[in-house]
């Protein structure tokens, strides 16, 4: 119906978003419950990110780089370990292609700089979702 939200399928799809910001998380958990994504978990930093992971085992991962205690791109490493199959999207301040290329190299299949607008974000999750 026009003016619906599009969805993602209708399996349970989980999602970990992982930024140290609170506003950050919260604002990625906005647009997840936009396209019908329901399990959300959420992590302030790498360390906290990989034991949800283990324990959840989400398909997708939104996950910054700048972070206490283990940063976004050591997570990634241990996450595409885990399961080389995840769909991880880095968002992250740091914008220089370098950081977006080591990323992609890790295993990520996104990547977007912030700041980022609601439609981007939609944008990238679906792209990933579905790609």
């Amino acid at each position: 119906m026009p003016g619906e939200a599009p969805s993602v399928q209708e399996e349970h799809m989980k999602i970990l978003i992982v930024d140290d910001s609170f506003v950050m998380r919260k604002t990625i958990e906005k647009c997840a419950e936009a396209i019908m994504i329901t399990e959300i978990f959420t992590a302030s930093n790498g360390r906290i990110a990989l034991e949800l992971f283990e324990k959840e085992r989400p398909a997708l991962v939104t996950l910054d780089i700048t972070m206490p205690e283990m940063d976004g791109l050591s997570c990634l490493d241990a996450i595409v370990k885990i399961d080389p199959h995840v769909k991880v999207i880095v968002i992250t301040a740091l914008k220089d292609s370098a950081t977006g290329l080591s990323a992609v190299r890790r295993g990520a299949k996104g990547f977007l700089p912030k700041p980022f607008t609601h439609d981007q974000l939609r944008e990238e999750l679906m792209n990933v979702i579905g790609g």
